[in-house]
C-alpha cells in the first residue's frame, strides 16, 4: 500500500485492541448439541466472580463502561448497532476484536481465566472457546470490513490448535489469539512442541497475538484483597516473559514468516528489554564470559539478534499508551506500533478517544501518525484501507484536528482511561 494515497485525508483510525463476546446464553446456539444440556445446568448456576468489582467507580455516568476484569456483562460486547454508533462518534473506523465475556464452561471471563492444562476442564473449555470463535465470525459479519476477529486457541492439545488455525482462515478471521501467562498456568512459548502451531499460522498467513490478562485469581476468604492487588502488580511481569521466550527460544529463526503481536501493553519496556536481550546473545557467543555457559547453546541456534527478529516479525498493540510508549517508536520504528482504544474497557480511551489520540500524536508528523493509527494494523490484520477511507472521510479526525494540542480545560475532571488519566495528572501537577 502507498501511504501517499491517503495523505492529507482524515485519518483511518484502526483500533488494534477491542473486546467483544456474546452474553452468557448467547453462546448456546454455537455450542455442540451434545453439550447443550450440560451448558444449561452450568449457565443456570454460574456467577461471575469479578462482576461487582468496580461498581463504586464513578468518573462516568455510563454503567456499561467497566474496568476490563468486570466488563463481561456489558451489552457493548455484543450489541453491534450500539458499538458502531460509539465507534463512529469516537472517530474509529475499524477494530481488532479480542474475547471479553464468559464462553461456555469458563470459571470467569476470557480475560481473567487461566488456560486449561488438560483433562475434563480442557474438553469443556475447548468446546466453549470454539463456540466463541464461531460467534465471532457472525459478529464480524454484522459490520463488514470494520471488524477483524481473532480465533482463540489453547496449547493443551496442539492438534486441536492447528485444526482451529485452518478453520479460522477458512472462516475469514484475521488472526489467532494464544494463551497468556496466569499465576495458575504459565505457558512457555519456547517449547518445541508448539512448532506445528507456529508452522500452521505461517502456512495460512495468520498473525499470532498475545493479549495481557488479569494474571491472578479473584479475591477469596483465603487470599483476601491481596490476590487482586498482587495480580495487578504482576500483570506486566508475566506478560513481558513472552518476548524473551520467542527470541531466545529461536521461534523466529525457525519460522521467519511468522507475525507476532503483543497487545494491550506499552512499548517502552520493549525498547528497554531488546538491548538487554541483544547483549545476552552477544555475550553468550564469547567464550570466557559469565554469560557463555548459560546462553551459548541457545544463541548458537540464532543467526540474528533479538532486535532484528523483532523488527522483522513483531508488532505492538499500544492500547494503554502514554508519552513514553510513543517515544519508544524511535527505537522500535513506527512500523511496529499499532494504536488501540481498548473499547469498551474503562481503562481504555472511550468515551474520550478524540482527546486521547490528540494527546498522543498531536506533535508528530502525519506520516508517523498514519503509520501507527492505520497502516501497520491494516497490514497485520488485512483491513482494506481504501474502503475504510470512505468511512474515515465522514467520521475520522482530520490532519488539522489531530495536530491540535489538547489544552488543560479540554480534559475531563477525572478518568480511569490510561492515556487520559496520565494527562490529567500532568495538568494537575503543572497547576500545583
Amino acid at each position: 500500500m502507498d501511504p501517499k494515497t491517503f495523505a492529507s485525508r482524515p485519518y483511518v483510525l484502526i483500533s488494534s485492541d477491542g473486546h467483544a463476546g456474546a452474553d452468557l446464553w448467547g453462546y448456546k446456539p454455537y455450542l455442540a448439541k451434545e453439550l447443550q444440556g450440560e451448558f444449561d445446568a452450568w449457565a443456570a448456576g454460574f456467577t461471575e466472580p469479578w462482576a461487582d468489582y468496580d461498581k463504586e467507580l464513578s468518573d462516568l455516568e455510563d454503567e456499561h463502561v467497566r474496568i476490563g476484569v468486570a466488563s463481561a456483562g456489558s451489552p457493548y460486547n455484543w450489541d453491534s448497532d450500539k458499538r458502531v454508533e460509539h465507534l463512529d462518534a469516537e472517530g474509529v473506523c475499524a477494530e481488532v476484536l479480542f474475547p471479553n465475556t464468559v464462553p461456555p464452561f469458563y470459571p470467569s471471563s476470557a480475560i481473567t481465566s487461566p488456560s486449561p492444562a488438560g483433562g475434563e476442564a480442557y474438553r469443556y473449555r475447548w468446546a466453549g472457546v470454539q463456540a466463541h470463535n464461531r460467534w465471532m465470525v457472525d459478529f464480524c459479519a454484522q459490520a463488514p470490513g470494520r471488524r477483524a476477529g481473532l480465533a482463540q486457541v489453547f496449547f493443551a492439545d496442539i492438534d486441536d490448535a492447528v485444526a482451529e488455525v485452518h478453520w479460522a482462515k477458512e472462516a475469514g478471521l484475521a488472526g489467532v489469539l494464544i494463551p497468556s501467562d496466569h499465576t495458575l498456568n504459565l505457558v512457555n512459548l519456547y517449547e518445541h512442541r508448539l512448532d506445528p502451531f507456529w508452522a500452521a499460522c505461517c502456512e495460512v498467513g495468520l498473525p499470532v497475538v498475545r493479549h495481557s490478562i488479569a494474571v491472578g485469581p479473584p479475591e477469596t476468604e483465603d487470599t483476601g484483597p491481596a490476590a487482586i492487588a498482587i495480580g495487578a502488580h504482576e500483570t506486566h511481569l508475566l506478560f513481558r516473559r513472552g518476548l524473551g521466550h520467542l527470541m531466545l527460544g529461536g521461534v523466529f529463526e525457525r519460522f521467519p514468516d511468522l507475525k507476532f503481536a503483543f497487545t494491550e501493553t506499552g512499548a517502552a519496556w520493549i525498547a528497554e528489554d531488546l538491548p538487554r536481550l541483544d547483549g545476552s546473545v552477544k555475550m553468550g557467543r564469547i567464550k570466557g564470559t559469565t554469560a557463555y555457559p548459560l546462553y551459548h547453546r541457545a544463541v548458537e541456534q540464532l543467526h540474528s539478534l533479538p532486535s532484528e527478529y523483532f523488527d522483522r516479525n513483531c508488532f505492538v498493540g499500544i492500547s494503554l499508551a502514554v508519552d513514553a510508549d510513543i517515544e519508544a517508536r524511535k527505537a522500535l520504528g513506527t512500523h511496529t506500533l499499532m494504536w488501540g482504544s481498548d473499547y469498551p474497557h474503562h481503562e481504555g480511551s472511550f468515551p474520550h478517544t478524540k482527546l486521547a489520540v490528540r494527546l498522543l500524536f498531536a506533535d508528530l508528523p502525519e506520516d508517523e501518525v498514519r503509520q501507527m493509527t492505520s497502516l501497520t494494523a491494516a497490514e497485520v490484520y488485512g483491513f482494506d484501507l481504501d474502503k475504510l477511507q470512505v468511512i474515515a472521510d465522514k467520521i475520522g479526525p482530520t490532519v488539522e484536528e489531530m495536530a491540535t494540542p489538547v489544552t488543560p480545560d479540554e480534559l475531563p475532571p477525572a478518568s480511569l482511561g490510561h492515556t487520559m488519566s496520565a494527562a490529567i495528572r500532568t495538568a494537575t501537577a503543572v497547576r500545583a
